[in-house]
């Protein structure tokens, strides 16, 4: 046993010492067609890709030499991006993994056309002089919410950051228990909050706060009254909680301001199948909170921004803090973002994805389903199609579970398949469940039918990669 141990080790070793250096491979004759017109510093890349892909599958025991072909792969891999478009077949809409919203036609055109060139992203067209980036939002974001004045940053996070050291810092900040929520990647309101500068107070408790807490709290150091919406996740059972008409009624009468972060959004109601109900934008304005902060690219539908609504009197104080030109957007945002808003202005939030996605009709998909599993069968893919359960994802409405339906693969090895799967030239991203694989149509376009089922038969293990 150790003398075979020996061989193998001595084996790996060999091939380990007989790779080639790079200047030797830049010489070698059988790569000059491969290399040639590719610019030096290009090729120098591919080849020490192409070793060190070579190097770590010998140390993981595949005893295979070094190739030309390892060269060809490491090509193809610089000349493909990183961020690339993938086919989301998870049945989650706002997948954080996979970029949230899907922006309508109308944003995508808007944003090519001001990245392709100059535009007055800080410019007064009509004075001649110097003007304010936000100043093509401001207007759609007051009549779409209510709100007296608005800001835009990079993210809602960043947004209750800002808004919390503008009004906040070396000053109280009272939010009830149960809404110290923590964010995706692990940020908590605590830690923003003490980032910020703010003193945080902590009234009730995890599952049951009422107004009498808030103003037990309220005294000549607070600085504002914090409501977190919970939108990654919910408390049942023996609860109570202070909406925010009477919190604000209690900031009213103490003289001290009512920040919402109402996290995923939504300009207007949202209704279908499995969608739970979501505050408004619009409704917190009109209930009286001073300032609102939510996300762009969740329920709204647009790109990534945190968007700040409230009185004018304090977003003039958040915009002249130090921290908004550290969070200020730039210009694609800022295009992305007016074309979607337009879409609302002008009734139409079924032209923006994510507003469509979430409330297609149970009938719709099981049909998309079954004209997936119709392309699978004419390239030898056999599929059933099933009932399955989706989410919004993005951490909004987590109660939702939104009825779908989905292609069900039974394969040996399904990891395998997924693996090929989302690592095809059109990557496809499904999901396990019982060990089969899923497809959910939710996310899926009547377009991207035909693409999905061509990847998904080369993805099968035993056909062409």
């Amino acid at each position: 046993m150790g003398a075979a141990s020996n061989d193998t080790d001595g084996g790996k070793n060999a091939l380990l010492r007989a790779l080639p250096s790079i200047e030797q491979l830049l010489r070698r004759p059988s790569l000059e067609p491969l290399l040639a017109g590719v610019p030096r510093a290009r090729a120098v890349a591919a080849l020490r890709l192409a070793v060190e892909r070579v190097r770590a599958r010998l140390l993981r025991g595949e005893a295979r030499p070094f190739e030309d072909a390892d060269v060809g792969q490491a090509l193809a891999s610089l000349a493909t991006p990183n961020l690339r478009p993938v086919h989301n077949a998870t049945g989650v809409v706002l997948h954080t993994n996979l970029g949230r919203a899907p922006l309508a036609p109308e944003a995508v055109a808007r944003v090519a056309a001001v990245a392709r060139g100059y535009s007055n992203l800080e410019y007064d067209l009509d004075e001649g002089e110097r003007g304010s980036r936000y100043a093509p939002l401001v207007g759609l974001l007051r009549t779409l919410t209510g709100a007296e004045d608005a800001l835009v940053v990079n993210n809602c996070a960043g947004a209750a950051l800002l808004v919390l050291a503008a009004l906040a810092a070396g000053r109280e900040g009272v939010v009830s228990r149960g809404e110290l929520v923590e964010i995706g990647g692990g940020f908590r309101v605590p830690d923003v909050m003490r980032q910020s500068g703010a003193k945080l107070v902590e009234v009730g408790t995890t599952n049951r706060t009422r107004l009498a807490d808030y103003a037990a709290a309220v005294g000549p150091d607070t600085g504002l009254l914090v409501k977190v919406h919970r939108s990654n996740f919910a408390l049942v059972g023996f609860t109570e909680e202070v909406d925010i008409a009477e919190l604000a009624k209690l900031g009213r009468a103490r003289g001290v301001p009512v920040f919402q972060d109402l996290g995923s959004g939504a300009l207007v109601p949202l209704e279908g199948e499995g969608l739970s109900k979501e505050p408004t934008v619009p409704q917190s304005v009109a209930a009286g909170a001073d300032v609102i902060a939510f996300s762009g690219d969740k329920l709204l539908g647009g790109p990534q921004a945190g968007i700040v609504v409230g009185r004018a009197e304090l977003l003039a104080r958040i915009k002249a803090h130090p921290l908004t030109r550290a969070l200020r957007v730039d210009k694609m945002t800022v295009a992305a973002l007016e074309a979607t808003l337009e879409l609302y202005r002008d009734g139409r939030p079924e032209a923006v994805p994510t507003y469509r996605l979430l409330t297609q009709r149970p009938d719709e998909l099981r049909a998309r389903a079954v004209r997936l599993q119709g392309l699978l069968a004419e390239r030898g893919v056999s599929a059933r199609v099933e009932g399955v359960v989706g989410q919004v994802g993005g951490g909004a409405m987590p109660l939702s579970r939104l009825p779908s339906s989905a292609c069900i693969l039974t394969l040996r090895g399904p990891e395998t398949f997924l693996d090929r799967l989302r690592n095809g030239d059109e990557p496809v991203i499904g999901r396990l469940s019982d060990g089969e694989g899923v497809l959910d149509v939710r996310c899926l376009s009547e377009e991207e039918l035909k693409v999905v089922a061509a990847a998904v038969a080369a993805a099968i293990p035993g056909n062409p990669p």
